[in-house]
């Protein structure tokens, strides 16, 4: 089936089951999809769907991906892993149930990483838990499992439970985990944690505490109602991973066992899919060999009583067999419907054909109907609802079983379909071409239901079907009028401190409302089955070959401003260029009016500005020229466009990187602007290296800073002497090769009398040479979590507190998220550590900022987190950052 979502990988993922979590999760709430968006033999829809990533065999097509799901066709257990980030997964485990074992297997993340760092961009905060969403649900499209997501916001650090709480509502995260539980209803639950102070992370603690208490209260309808969180369930496992102290394990596996049919190790598809968390710099080697993981199992309501170190697999003392759920069929016909499923299931495993797909689609799709019927049976003489069975595992396990069947199906019959746009985007309110093309690639005909249809090779058989012989294909043309805008939903709504405002939605993978899914039905002599598939704008990239991406739905003109937060130098004169961009998905034409709002104090070259937005796709700038003068403290710059009678103020900015689906995020066109009062050293003149995640040189171009960017392969040869300062950006070393190779340039450019102001590094910086002195970093590091940490000065008269800009108390306020991060534990005596800070609690450390002479020139190495205070605009930290600046200079 094509019409599938872009990879980095250059693999194309088929998306056959792309709803099947949508009726899972509902369970006995809910009709089943068939049933709830109906589809008339007759008629050929496209309609809005909840879309989502695949959830299982992903990245396996063909007839191995179809015997991987007739070997799944025979079990029914459910599993899930709770952790607190995205990157703390055990892949290893997930991938051993999910594609080792055809366990149904799911990953709750309590956030979506939002409070990382960046490896790969500069998006921090929000933008980058799009991402880390994204690299989620492309793990997942690996390692065949599902996923799901609190509202907690991934706040940054915490050093426990309590400090935790204090951002999170205790009870509400629970209630999301509670939800999650009972939507997905597993036999058995994991924890990443251990819910203690071992695990070091707050919020890891939380996500090990949350997880069993969650064990211990799904199934407690008084507490949590089941008309808010779901229908009661009662988990009769709760284990949790022991792959960091093997020896307190009570059960072990082996992950690194090969499939053969797949050609590869469980512990190798498990380090792709850990490897999709580029953003965190986890790339990992796809080792062979042995790979063994190992669990603690922490309580039992199946076999309590028996020695948890006897186990051999995590579902000792659970009813694995299907015949368990027989006493839930409420009826004769549910009951004959069950009784022969095992039959249909026989059938298809003897008929599977490696080289003749199509000779097992008739027996799996028995299965499906056979499940159906065993779920809500159409039998004649019982009141309606009296027939379906109102047990949640029955339910649920039916369920997977016909989503399972369904797929298979798919594959079997070789029928694929493809949705596409002419063009990447369309307009909210406007009509979208869509061009829809259905081929027979299998060996058998079918029926293809549709009305008008432009038929190439097919026949239409008189009622509005097309009979689709093998090798043969029509295409059909429609509309769709979209109407609302496609963006991560979580954020369709403003935080509430740090929770995410929207409830969680019951379903699996982060379904998104408003995706555009093509949606047919497709009938053989031996059944019929449904097939969607995402609606995608298609191109061919040079490099990469073939690029499918889903059509993003946008305003008709968006409008942002460069920057969500600037400084300008208070009560100074202001002389300052404000970019409006604007871009156009309108059909036609259109002259748009760009006005701004401005603080007292600031006016603008213009009123307004028209510019002419040629045709779709078309971005055009208008520009203005700011002069005045601002008191010290904050306003805003707002822009607006009008045209043909509509007004714009919100825009989208992309997100765009290959491992991951395209995103696009909705801002107001609005810019804080923080007058700062801030003096600068005499005849700066700055070279800047970024780093990682690294907004820096913008913030300091907006005060004033004369700066060049410079790239770190291009100081082997660059002339240095023109700068008086080189500052280099976070983590800069960990992220190029290139300036650790040129380092020694950066060391003789202090010693020859600049000033390097290097900001914070991970262990990378105790190697040898990259330092002009050494220092040690401790495992795990040393930071402060806590942004309003009290800042002790240890030389209060040094220069750097008081040249230009004299440091007060008041410099300390209003930083966000943390003080300093890796800090030095210990450090050479050359240098002159001159602030104390600590979390609550926690031991003074001095390793925050150091300055030395080095030669002729100055050192400084700082860990404060300037990469987030600058960026935000705090006061503050713009004045100590340019103290740095000139430091050790007359």
């Amino acid at each position: 089936m094509s019409g599938n979502w872009e990879t980095g990988n250059g693999r194309r993922e088929p998306r056959f089951a792309s709803v099947r979590r949508f009726s899972r999760a509902f369970g006995r709430r809910a009709p089943l999809l068939v049933s709830r968006f109906p589809i008339p033999v007759s008629r050929f829809l496209l309609v809005l769907l909840l879309a989502t990533p695949q959830p299982a065999l992903a990245q396996t097509r063909g007839t191995p991906a179809l015997a991987e799901l007739v070997d799944g066709l025979g079990v029914s257990m459910r599993v899930l892993v709770i952790g607190a980030h995205p990157d703390d997964e055990d892949t290893r485990l997930i991938a051993w149930l999910a594609r080792g074992r055809k366990v149904e297997t799911a990953y709750l993340s309590l956030t979506r990483g939002d409070g990382g760092q960046n490896l790969i961009g500069n998006e921090l905060g929000e933008a980058l838990g799009v991402i880390r969403t994204e690299e989620l649900l492309a793990a997942r499209r690996i390692d065949g499992a599902h996923q799901y997501f609190t509202r907690a916001y991934d706040f940054g650090f915490s050093r426990s439970a309590e400090e935790t709480y204090a951002h999170w509502p205790r009870e509400e995260i629970l209630g999301d985990v509670i939800k999650v539980v009972r939507a997905f209803e597993p036999h058995v639950i994991v924890s990443v944690f251990s819910g203690t102070a071992r695990d070091g992370h707050g919020q890891h603690q939380v996500a090990g505490m949350l997880a069993r208490e969650a064990y211990d209260l799904a199934g407690d309808a008084a507490r949590f109602s089941e008309q808010e969180f779901g229908a009661a369930w009662t988990p009769l496992k709760f284990y949790r991973s022991a792959s960091f102290r093997p020896k307190e394990a009570t059960l072990s596996y082996n992950a690194g066992e090969f499939n053969s049919l797949l050609g590869r190790s469980y512990a190798e598809i498990a380090a792709e899919s850990r490897s999709q968390h580029k953003s965190q710099a986890f790339g990992v080697l796809q080792r062979k060999g042995a790979q063994m993981g190992h669990v603690l199992r922490e309580a039992s309501r199946a076999n309590e009583s028996t020695d948890a170190k006897a186990e051999r697999s995590l579902f000792d003392g659970i009813d694995t067999t299907w015949t368990r759920l027989r006493p839930a069929m409420r009826c004769t016909a549910s009951r004959a419907a069950f009784d022969s499923i095992a039959i249909a299931k026989s059938e298809a495993r003897r008929r599977l054909d490696v080289f003749e797909p199509g000779k097992s689609a008739t027996a799996l799709a028995a299965i499906a109907r056979l499940t159906r019927r065993a779920i809500n049976p159409d039998a004649s003489g019982v009141a309606q609802g009296q027939c379906r069975t109102t047990n949640a595992d029955a339910i649920a396990s039916l369920a997977t079983l016909r989503d399972r069947a369904d797929e298979a199906v798919q594959i079997a019959l070789g029928v694929a379909v493809e949705a596409t746009a002419e063009k990447a985007s369309g307009v909210v309110g406007e009509s979208t071409a869509i061009r829809v093309v259905v081929y027979n690639r299998g060996n058998l005909p079918v029926r293809v239901s549709g009305d008008a249809l432009a038929s190439r090779d097919g026949s239409s058989n008189g009622n509005g079907a097309v009979l689709l012989r093998p090798d043969s294909s029509f295409e059909y043309t429609t509309t769709l009028t979209p109407e609302r805008t496609s963006q991560p939903w979580w954020l369709t709504q403003a935080r509430r401190g740090d929770l995410f405002a929207l409830p969680i939605p019951a379903q699996a993978a982060d379904v998104d409302p408003d995706a555009l899914q093509a949606v047919i039905r497709v009938g053989f002599d031996g059944g019929e089955t449904t097939l969607t598939t995402p609606v995608v704008f298609r191109f061919a990239d040079p490099v990469r070959g073939e690029v499918q991406r889903p059509v993003a739905i946008v305003p008709a003109i968006s409008v942002t401003l460069d920057r969500t937060v600037e400084y300008v130098p208070a009560n100074a004169p202001i002389e300052r260029t404000i970019r409006v961009q604007l871009r156009s998905a309108a059909q036609s034409s259109q002259d748009v009016r760009v006005s701004l709002s401005l603080p007292n104090g600031v006016s603008a070259d213009s009123a307004h500005r028209t510019v002419t937005l040629p045709t779709f796709g078309a971005v055009r700038s208008a520009e203005f020229r700011l002069r005045g003068r601002l008191a010290s403290g904050t306003h805003t710059i707002s822009a607006t466009a009008e045209s043909a009678g509509e007004k714009y103020a919100t825009g989208y900015i992309p997100i765009e990187y290959e491992h991951i689906r395209p995103q696009t995020m909705y801002r107001d066109a609005i810019v804080r602007v923080e007058a700062t009062d801030v003096k600068l050293p005499a005849k700066l003149n700055v070279a800047y290296i970024p780093g990682a995640g690294d907004n820096v040189a913008p913030a300091l171009r907006q005060l004033g800073i004369p700066l060049t960017v410079v790239e770190p392969a291009s100081l082997a040869t660059m002339d240095l002497s023109r700068f008086t300062t080189v500052v280099v950006g976070p983590r800069a070393y960990e992220s190029s090769d290139a300036l650790v190779s040129s380092n020694a340039r950066l060391l003789e450019f202090a010693h020859g009398g600049g000033t390097l102001v290097v900001q914070y590094g991970q262990y990378e910086m105790m190697r040898p040479g990259m330092m002009p002195f050494a220092i040690t970093i401790n495992r795990p590091h040393d930071r402060v979590t806590d942004e309003t940490a009290p800042m002790t000065v240890l030389a209060p008269t040094h220069p750097l507190f008081n040249v230009p800009n004299q440091i007060t108390d008041a410099d300390w306020r209003g930083w966000i998220q943390e003080r300093s991060l890796y800090m030095p534990r210990t450090f050479a005596e050359q240098y002159v550590p001159l602030l104390s800070v600590n979390d609550p609690g926690q031991e003074p450390r001095n390793g925050a900022l150091l300055v030395t002479s080095y030669g002729k020139g100055t050192y400084v190495y700082t860990t404060l987190a300037f990469f987030r205070q600058l960026p935000a605009g705090v006061p503050g930290a713009a004045r100590l950052f340019a103290n740095l600046l000139g430091a050790g200079r007359k």
